[in-house]
């Protein structure tokens, strides 16, 4: 009988052989694997902030590229970092004790021309003490991008909110005063307040006008007559360079009603046809200008009476109805503009129609 005999290291060998061609037939991969850092978004560089009455509102753009240079088509999510440190205790050359991070969600990022943006808003803010934020993007839960800029501010209680606006209308401008704001909202004294106006013209949105006030007034001079306007006011606190801002007064509406005609028409004259006497005059410049009005009057009367109405841009008329030639009839034109009522200018000089 022959007896063969497997040496230990013989079959050691043979053992790890046979797992090392299971590994590299069961790997799974149809093509080479992707390393994951080919989708790391690039760090996001323009996360900002703005301080409101309950207390602030994060933005920042959809990164669009890859730390290598790819496009990207959709952000998975986002990851926010947050730090508070009391105002007193604050150390420049300590690290920020940032929390753990608060997920957001992506989303696709659009192929036209401009960037997508998010925005996260902050609340639950303490007075007299700093807030510090961070963010990142990430394509997946291995992909998370680098750290993007750094912002930070601090946060105090904001000003009350400003009472008793009022506006008088005067011929193309609106004035506004309001009662002076003295006071923070927890009701102790407020001092270096400023004053941000907001208006809305028609139905539209509200937009800033004008720069930060130090005076409860301002003047609008940039209002025209026939439109309705609505303004409201902020009061705002400065901290250290941050504007903390309180929370708009109650709006205030007005119309300004445009009381101003345009100017008289110029150089009028005539020019007698077979069949009719045709008026000239000169265009006029006025922005609100709507069109001329052509009067008649004949040599044995004493008012001119209204013949005609032209809209812009004309600026002829044609009497078909002119009394013939021995009958000495006289024209003058006035201009009117688009309010409602119209205003209507002086009439020209009376040239003679011939």
């Amino acid at each position: 009988m022959k007896m063969y005999v497997m040496r230990r290291g013989s079959l050691v060998g043979s053992l790890l052989s046979g797992l090392l061609l299971i590994g590299l037939t069961g790997c799974g991969y149809k093509n080479d694997p992707v390393a994951p850092q080919a989708l790391v978004p690039a760090p996001i560089n323009d996360l900002r902030y703005e301080l409101t009455d309950k207390g602030a509102v994060l933005h920042w753009s959809y990164p669009t590229r890859t730390v290598g240079g790819e496009e990207l088509t959709e952000i998975d999510s986002f990851m926010l970092y947050r730090a508070e440190v009391a105002s007193g205790s604050y150390c420049e050359t300590c690290p920020i004790p940032f929390g753990s991070p608060i997920k957001i969600d992506g989303g696709l990022i659009p192929e036209r021309e401009g960037r997508r943006s998010a925005s996260y808003e902050i609340g639950l803010l303490r007075p007299a003490h700093q807030y510090f934020f961070k963010v990142h993007s990430r394509t997946g839960w291995l992909t998370p991008s680098a750290d993007s800029n750094q912002v930070n501010f601090t946060w105090e209680t904001p000003p009350a909110i400003p009472q008793d606006l009022v506006a008088e209308v005067g011929s193309n401008i609106i004035s506004l005063q309001w009662q002076p704001v003295s006071s923070y909202l927890d009701g102790s004294t407020a001092d270096n307040i400023k004053y941000q106006v907001s208006r809305r013209v028609g139905k539209g949105s509200f937009k800033n006008v004008g720069s930060l006030l130090t005076q409860p007034e301002f003047m609008d001079t940039q209002v025209s007559g026939g439109h309705e306007y609505t303004y409201r006011v902020q009061a705002l606190s400065d901290y250290d360079g941050d504007m903390v801002a309180g929370e708009f007064g109650k709006p205030f509406k007005v119309e300004v009603v445009d009381l101003i005609a345009p100017a008289t028409p110029e150089n009028v004259t005539t020019a007698r046809t077979a069949a009719s006497v045709k008026i000239f005059w000169d265009q006029g410049t006025e922005a609100d200008l709507a069109g001329y009005r052509i009067y008649r009057r004949l040599g044995n009367e004493d008012d001119p009476v209204m013949i005609g109405e032209v809209q812009m841009p004309y600026t002829i008329y044609e009497d078909t109805e002119a009394p013939d030639e021995n009958i000495y009839v006289y024209y003058s034109v006035s201009s009117f503009d688009k309010s409602d009522p119209a205003n209507e200018s002086e009439r020209s000089a009376e040239v003679e129609g011939e």
